[in-house]
């Protein structure tokens, strides 16, 4: 191959890479037209290409060089920008998308809520009723700590925080997904996972009533109940979405239907994650902390939950 008949022959392209490269460099990937966002990544193909028999022909120490330096930054503009651009679609997801995402499910997600509702009004009514309730839904152990020694577990959290942290955020994700994966049985898991964690809580709350214990009880809970509790309404309703795919596929085949609430239920479980990892944390670290004054611990709870409502109530303008 005659070397210098070679570089003549190529010595545009690489000019017009080096012309477009500059643009980027100095004013972003946006500075491009559609078009020549296409002709830089043939371009970058092409010059690596050209590289590699550059190389191979032993061309001059500053061809290779200069050709190196081309697809060196080619490659960092191309995927690079690529990466910086998957993750303003991350932050634009959580910023706009999630809320939307939850204002467009309101009604699957309103009857998660109300399940779990239930749940918790049916313990407290039974628990009143009939005292030996509580036996069928809260674990021995607590009712003898509560009834006999006057006293709440949290204080075994204090000491192992992030240990305890990890495995509620590890318990948290699991009921979650289960209340999601649930929508495949036509809604039955889901529901049933609802209203037994609204009856595990109800009946709590009402033995920690009936000891005089409720106020540090719903202390340790506000903090990370705020968003923990959303968030699992939150998977119910992506579960019930779901569901509805299943059951009530509407104007659309079941496929179809599948498909397209498959994808709201999806943005919902992305949207709760980050929730159970944050609630997670303050459970481990803050809510059971006895140097936190309660009132402190109640206030956390109130605003953080008045910030998630001002978040879901979000829209793009």
């Amino acid at each position: 191959m005659n070397v210098q008949r070679w570089i003549a022959r190529r010595e545009p392209n690489w000019k017009r890479l080096d012309d477009l490269l500059r643009q980027v460099e100095k004013k972003g990937i946006k500075a491009l037209r559609s078009g020549e966002i296409k002709e830089l990544a043939s371009l970058y193909r092409s010059v690596a290409a050209d590289l590699a028999r550059a190389r191979t022909q032993q061309a001059s120490h500053m061809i290779i060089q200069n050709l190196q330096s081309l697809t060196t930054r080619s490659y960092n503009q191309i995927y690079q920008g690529s990466r910086r651009q998957e993750w303003q679609a991350v932050l634009d997801f959580y910023r706009w998308g999630f809320p939307t995402a939850i204002q467009r499910n309101f009604g699957c997600i309103a009857l998660a809520t109300v399940l779990f509702l239930f749940g918790g009004i049916v313990a407290w009514w039974y628990a009143w009723q009939d005292p030996t309730f509580l036996s069928l839904v809260v674990p021995d152990y607590l009712i003898k700590k509560v009834q006999e020694d006057r006293q709440l577990w949290m204080g075994s959290i204090v000491g192992v925080e992030p240990l305890a942290s990890t495995n509620i955020m590890t318990n948290n994700i699991s009921v979650s997904f289960a209340a999601v994966s649930g929508g495949i049985t036509a809604g039955l898991y889901t529901t049933f996972l609802l209203v037994y964690n609204g009856l595990s809580i109800g009946a709590v709350a009402t033995l920690v009533g009936q000891n005089n214990l409720a106020y540090p009880f719903w202390a340790f809970v506000f903090p990370h109940g705020a968003l923990e509790l959303p968030a699992i309404f939150f998977a119910g309703g992506a579960g019930f979405l779901i569901a509805r795919a299943i059951v009530f596929p509407g104007k659309y085949k079941r496929g179809d239907a599948i498909k397209f609430y498959g994808t709201q239920a999806a943005q919902l479980v992305l949207g709760i994650v980050p929730m159970l990892v944050i609630a997670g944390i303050i459970e481990g670290f803050f809510s059971p902390s006895p140097i936190v004054p309660s009132p402190l611990k109640y206030l956390a709870g109130i605003g953080l939950f008045a910030l998630l409502v001002m978040y879901c109530q979000r829209k793009k303008t």
